[in-house]
């Protein structure tokens, strides 16, 4: 058995996944912040030298899965781990965010596309020279990320649809 103890709380505008931006690039400006619990704000620390953190979290808003999907960018059906669909076997998420600073237990973070009062597994800092890769490939999403900004996320995959 595998059990993850949440570290946080990150808030959002989002109360539901309708609505929502589908990737942190088509969230630019949208501001949260992340409640640290008492026990891990020593972690924290020489963080804030980073300019963008990693999130990784639980989808709570999620139940269930389809090993096929249509995903928001497309109209045809795609092999679930081709996509980013919120709802998996494992309902974790991850979103790379602008870190504007720490207050405390309070990290202010910009470019948020998750729901208010996620659970967060872990934060990483992003690092370019370790995440970035200049030969990378986007499959079937090429050509599609142009329309991120406009597309928001309706309820195909919220827990009352799983």
């Amino acid at each position: 058995m595998i059990l993850y103890k949440p570290i946080g709380v990150i808030h959002s505008p989002f109360r539901d996944q309708e609505g929502m931006p589908i990737q942190p690039a088509g969230a630019r400006g949208i501001q949260g912040w992340i409640d640290i619990n008492d026990d891990y704000m020593e972690g924290l620390r020489n963080l804030e030298g980073f300019s963008h953190i990693i999130l990784l979290y639980h989808f709570h808003l999620s139940n269930g899965y389809d090993l096929k999907l249509t995903p928001f960018l497309d109209k045809a059906k795609k092999g679930l781990f081709s996509t980013r669909a919120p709802r998996r076997p494992n309902p974790i998420g991850l979103s790379v965010v602008k870190l504007v600073c720490i207050e405390g237990k309070i990290i202010k973070i910009e470019n948020i596309d998750i729901a208010d009062e996620t659970p967060l597994l872990d934060i990483k800092p992003y690092v370019p020279a370790f995440d970035a890769f200049s030969d990378a490939t986007s499959g079937w999403v090429k050509g599609k990320a142009e329309w991120l900004c406009d597309i928001r996320a309706d309820d195909r995959f919220s827990k009352e649809n799983g």
